[in-house]
């Protein structure tokens, strides 16, 4: 599995060369790889099903009990073979959607980090592994969806979809170490069998909201559900793989592998049943008032995670059955749709339902993958989406004091999705029409051969469920019950309730399939309403936070380096203020003022010297004066190191010093004007603030001189500076040695800092560009 992960990294970077070197062909070698992950699973699938857990070990950060650790069961399994089975498929049919694009090997990489993110995250067996993976996701998919960066709104809409998402990793963050600290584990095969221990712990509850949070904004729950539909603005083949069967459906993923650990409270299972209930019913009555196709899958998609959370928050074992089957089926039905919608708008140009009729003589294939994806999610016999339907029906109806408030949730939605299914499966390419749209382009086999086999492999899928599907659903249900469970699924059982419910919801679903010009025309009554809808309140929470950003900037840099200095040293004296004021320790300066009386000739000489300079500094009127009064401050800091037994501090200042008047020198012709403190008001202010923070200094060191402290650190360097660095300077060697990350780090940092003042040096503007 460790294997699997680092090359669809490696193979991710490559992508770009790959492609100047194959061209077209560069799809082959991006399809081969999760084809052949897809196949690796396949051949460790006899062993999951058999009921064994199968998991790998890598060794990470053991200090911090952190290892990179892959755990392989029935729900991670399902999800995997749903990321690399979609991956081949979405592989090829960008190259088909994207003939001809130049930036094809970019969208390859992208393309293929995100595959490799999402199948860590669902393998990841360290909730320290979630994060990180979960984080990669939000990350690769904000440039999935920014991909047409020539495009305001997708630009916009990239941007949105990483705040939203990026701001709930930030609470899966905090969630996933409260539930460690719970737990006494971050490793998840342990946390699974410790769900009493969470939910009786203190940090439930915190550990709780903070990872729903993070859930909900992934898997566009109510009120985070808004930057699914604008993410739409992603190519084709990122709405069909992203938003449809696996970006989407991670939140439900953790919600799944977290629900032996966190389940079983009134917390979990009302906020799920609540949020994933207004979730199902405002995605399913928002589908009702769009005509672009994409937008219209984009809610019911909504409308469908809000079925997968309602399912998992209810958590009883039909639940979690009719959970597992619905999830693939909607996957299946759902990225052929998206597939179709991709086609249609390539071949004509518009996505518009109402300006699409009698397309199934020009795209015949694309047409038969429509119609069989739309009887999948209309709900119809033989296909998996029936059973899928059925499963909803019954779990929903089971004894418990909401079960009509479920089942009407269930019931509408159900009702909508045949609607839509009508529209999209049959409408678009079926209805017939005198005048059929034309097509712009021919439909070609890498654009309706993926949603030929997405949709076949639905209708395969119900009538051969108990061949493969229904004991790898059976092991992913039982992961998130945490006990074995009898499940079979079957397409007939009978004249039942859910039969007779399934038959009602297909004849409604065609009613409102035939009244959807007239709920389209009461669309416009709702744009008032949604001014007070989260999405609105995203935009002036936005808008706010660039203003009050915009303003605090041009207040703090302001350009003027005395301003920065004075705010840092202004802070750096509060805080000491604030850390000594009650419980500082007493300073006995009797024996300092005697020492007072023990000072050189040439001591006293080096400070008049210092405060002159700093005198002449203070009234200088020229920039030149000022630089050579500069050097005169440096040069006597650095003879202060000389007399006091420092010489390696010394001659780093002197270097410091030389080097930073010849910089001023070199560059003096090209400084703005000089900037002279004309207020007297404000010069002052500064000296005072100068005299504060040498008085806090000042106190702090007599401080540390009164009570030395008793360092083991010291005694080490001292003892083991020539022994372990072979140097006898212990400043080197605990810089270069000892602590030789950090002092990496800092030049890591210069170096950047380099690179960027010589990009700003190089850079040459034209007349009356903006810097």
């Amino acid at each position: 599995m460790f294997l699997a992960i680092l090359a669809g990294f490696l193979l991710a970077l490559a992508a770009p060369l790959l492609y100047r070197w194959l061209g077209k062909w560069v799809y082959a070698p991006m399809a081969l790889l999760p084809f052949s992950i897809f196949v690796y699973l396949l051949t460790l699938a006899p062993a999951v099903l058999g009921g064994e857990n199968l998991g790998e070990l890598h060794t990470w950060a053991p200090s911090l009990n952190i290892n990179l650790h892959f755990f392989l069961d029935g729900l991670s399994l399902l999800f995997a073979l749903l990321i690399t089975g979609f991956g081949t498929l979405i592989m090829l049919y960008a190259v088909g959607y994207l003939k001809g694009h130049p930036l094809l090997g970019r969208f390859y990489l992208y393309l293929t980090l995100f595959m490799t993110a999402m199948l860590g995250l669902v393998l990841a067996g360290n909730i320290i592994s979630i994060f990180v993976f979960w984080e990669l996701t939000s990350i690769s998919s904000y440039l999935l969806i920014g991909f047409n960066q020539d495009k305001e709104k997708s630009r916009s809409s990239a941007l949105q979809a990483l705040l939203v998402t990026g701001l709930g990793g930030m609470a899966l963050m905090g969630g996933l170490i409260l539930l460690g600290m719970a737990g006494g584990s971050y490793t998840l095969s342990e946390l699974l069998q410790r769900g009493d221990v969470v939910t009786n712990h203190a940090l439930y509850l915190p550990a709780l909201v903070l990872l729903l949070l993070g859930a909900f904004t992934k898997s566009a729950q109510f009120p985070f559900h808004f930057w699914l539909p604008n993410a739409m603005e992603a190519p084709t083949p990122v709405s069909a793989y992203l938003h449809s069967a696996t970006m989407v459906k991670a939140g439900v993923y953790l919600l799944a592998r977290l629900t032996p650990v966190m389940g079983g409270t009134d917390e979990w299972q009302y906020t799920l049943m609540l949020v994933g209930g207004i979730t199902t019913v405002l995605g399913a009555f928002l589908a009702t008032q769009h005509v672009d196709l994409k937008a219209i899958l984009a809610y019911t998609t909504i409308s469908a995670l809000g079925l997968l959370v309602t399912m998992t928050g209810i958590g009883t074992a039909p639940a979690m059955e009719a959970m597992v089957v619905f999830l693939l089926a909607h996957a299946l039905y759902k990225g052929t749709l998206f597939l179709v919608a991709g086609n249609v708008d390539h071949a004509t140009g518009t996505r518009d339902l109402t300006q699409l009729t009698g397309l199934s003589g020009s795209m015949r294939y694309t047409a038969i993958a429509a119609l069989l994806a739309g009887m999948s999610m209309a709900g119809i016999l033989p296909f998996f989406g029936f059973i899928g339907k059925e499963l909803l029906y019954e779990a929903s109806l089971q004894e418990s004091p909401f079960r009509w408030m479920l089942f009407a949730v269930s019931f509408f939605s159900g009702m909508v999705f045949v609607s839509v299914a009508i529209a999209l499966g049959f409408g678009v390419f079926w209805r017939r029409s005198e005048s059929p749209t034309a097509l712009q382009h021919p439909d070609k086999p890498l654009l309706y051969l993926p949603p030929v086999i997405l949709a076949g492999t639905g209708l395969v899928f119900g009538l051969l469920q108990g061949f493969f599907v229904t004991p790898l659903l059976r092991r992913a249900a039982e992961s998130m019950l945490g006990v074995e469970q009898v499940f079979e699924l079957a397409l007939w059982h009978g004249f039942t309730l859910a039969l007779g419910l399934s038959v009602i919801t297909v004849l409604l679903g065609y009613v409102l399939y035939r009244k959807a010009n007239r709920l389209l025309s009461y669309a416009s009554r709702f744009n008032d309403l949604y001014l007070f809808g989260p999405a609105n309140l995203y935009q002036l929470t936005l808008k706010g936070f660039l203003a009050g950003a915009t303003k605090i900037t041009a207040t703090i840099q302001n350009g003027y380096l005395r301003s920065y200095i004075a705010a840092i040293v202004t802070a750096h004296i509060s805080l000491i203020v604030l850390a000594l004021w009650e419980n500082g320790p007493r300073l006995e300066l009797t024996n300092r003022l005697d020492q007072l009386s023990q000072l050189r000739l040439y001591e006293v000489v080096l400070l008049l010297m210092l405060v002159s300079a700093l005198v002449f500094l203070f009234k200088s009127q020229s920039r030149l004066t000022s630089i050579a009064i500069m050097g005169i401050v440096g040069y006597s800091a650095a003879l202060l190191y000389i007399l006091f037994g420092a010489p390696d501090v010394a001659a780093t200042q002197l270097l410091i010093e030389t080097l930073t008047v010849v910089i001023f020198v070199l560059i003096l012709h090209k400084l703005p004007t000089f900037g002279y403190l004309s207020h007297a008001a404000e010069r002052y202010k500064y000296i005072l603030l100068s005299l504060a923070f040498g008085a806090v200094m000042t106190y702090v060191i007599l401080i540390v001189k009164q009570y030395p402290l008793d360092s083991e650190i010291k005694a080490y360097y001292g003892e083991n500076s020539y022994l372990l660095g072979q140097g006898r300077n212990i400043v080197n060697v605990i810089l270069v040695d000892f602590r030789a990350f950090d002092t990496l780090g800092e030049i890591v940092v210069l170096a950047v800092a380099a690179i960027g003042i010589m990009a700003m040096l190089k850079l040459r503007m034209q007349k009356g560009d903006k810097p």
